[in-house]
C-alpha cells in the first residue's frame, strides 16, 4: 500500500493524482460546500485564542480549498494574526496548493520543519489524511491473529497469504472478540508517524477528522474489514484493490480508540464526536448539501471528529 501510493516514481500520491472531485477518483467534503471551512475556522479561532498560539497548520490539504475556506472564514484580525502552514508530501497536489494560495502560506513537507519554525507552538488539523496512510490487515483464525501477506508476480497478480504476526499495538487485536474468518487493518504506519513529530509539539491543539469509528463499533457487519480502492468515483473490493497499483487511491476506515491511545504519552484531553455535532456546533448548515452533510444516518456519522490537548 506504501508503495502503490506513495512511490516516488510511480505511486499515486507522488505522481498520478491531478485532481480531486468530478474530475479525479473521489471527492471529499471541502469540494461540495464551505460548512467544514466555516466550522474549522470557528475552532480554529477558539484553539489559537486559548493556547496563545500564532500558527495553524494543515496536515495533508489536498488542492488547498479547505485551507482557503477556513482563512476566508477567520476573523479579520485572527487572520492577520496568524501564520498558515501546509504540510504535503504530494508534489502534484503541492504545486496546486501555491497556485491557489500564492505567499499566503508556508509549505512544507513535513510536520517537524512546520513545528521547528513554529518553535513547537501551534493548532494543526486534518481532513481525510488518516484513511491515506498504509495499514496493515490481519484475519482471525483458530490459531489466533495472522497477518496477511501479499505476493506480487512479474506480471502483477497479487496472491494472499497468512503469516504468524509481529503484533503492533491496537485496541482491534485486544479488546473486540472477532468471529473466525473477520478481517481488520491496523493504522501502523500512522501510530509510527505520530511518535516522529508529537515530541517536538509543545503546546496547541489538534483536531483529526476522518471516517471511522471506535474499536467497538468499526468492523461491524464488515466480516472483510473496510480496505477498498476509489478510481474514477468507483469504489473496488476484493481482489481489485490489488489492480491498478499506483493508479487508483487506497483507503481504510479510521480506529479512533487506536488514535486516542496511540497520542497519550503526548495529549492532555481529548474529544470524540460525530462530523454532524462538530459542524452544527461551530456553524450554521445554509444549503441543501450543509444539511446532507449534518445526517447522522449518513456523512455526519460515518466521519468522526477527534479533538486533542497538547
Amino acid at each position: 500500500m506504501n508503495l502503490a501510493l506513495h512511490d516516488p516514481q510511480r505511486g499515486y500520491y507522488a505522481r498520478r493524482i491531478q485532481s480531486v472531485g468530478g474530475r479525479g477518483d473521489f471527492t471529499t467534503a471541502p469540494m461540495l460546500s464551505d460548512l467544514p471551512g466555516r466550522a474549522i475556522a470557528r475552532w480554529a479561532d477558539l484553539a489559537l485564542r486559548e493556547t496563545s498560539c500564532r500558527d495553524l497548520i494543515e496536515v495533508g490539504p489536498g488542492e488547498g480549498l479547505l485551507t482557503a475556506s477556513v482563512l476566508k472564514h477567520l476573523p479579520l484580525l485572527r487572520r492577520l494574526r496568524t501564520r498558515m502552514h501546509l504540510v504535503e508530501t504530494s508534489t502534484p497536489l503541492a504545486d496546486r496548493q501555491k497556485n491557489l494560495l500564492g505567499n499566503r502560506v508556508h509549505h512544507h513537507t513535513d510536520l517537524k520543519s512546520a513545528l521547528a519554525l513554529c518553535k513547537g507552538r501551534a493548532v494543526i488539523f486534518s481532513n481525510e489524511l488518516v484513511d491515506a496512510f498504509p495499514v496493515r490487515r490481519f484475519e482471525s483464525t483458530s490459531n489466533g491473529w495472522r497477518e496477511i501477506h501479499v505476493d506480487l508476480s512479474p506480471n502483477s497478480t497479487a496472491t494472499e497469504n497468512l503469516q504468524p504476526i509481529h503484533q503492533p499495538p491496537s485496541s482491534s487485536l485486544w479488546k473486540i472478540d472477532f468471529p473466525t474468518g473477520q478481517r481488520i487493518e491496523i493504522h501502523h504506519a500512522y501510530q509510527q508517524w505520530l511518535t516522529k513529530w508529537m515530541p517536538d509539539w509543545h503546546a496547541g491543539k489538534i483536531l483529526t477528522i476522518d471516517y471511522g469509528n471506535t474499536a467497538d463499533q468499526l468492523f461491524h457487519r464488515r466480516p472483510h474489514g473496510t480496505l477498498r480502492a476509489y478510481l474514477l468515483q468507483q469504489r473496488l473490493d476484493g481482489s481489485a484493490i490489488y489492480q491498478n497499483i499506483g493508479r487508483q487511491d487506497l483507503t481504510s476506515d479510521v480506529n479512533f480508540t487506536d488514535l486516542i491511545q496511540w497520542s497519550q504519552p503526548w495529549t492532555s484531553t481529548h474529544h470524540l464526536q460525530s462530523l454532524s455535532a462538530f459542524l452544527t456546533n461551530h456553524a450554521k448548515p445554509d444549503s441543501e448539501i450543509d444539511r446532507a452533510m449534518c445526517d447522522e444516518s449518513g456523512a455526519g456519522s460515518a466521519f468522526q471528529v477527534l479533538e486533542q490537548s497538547r
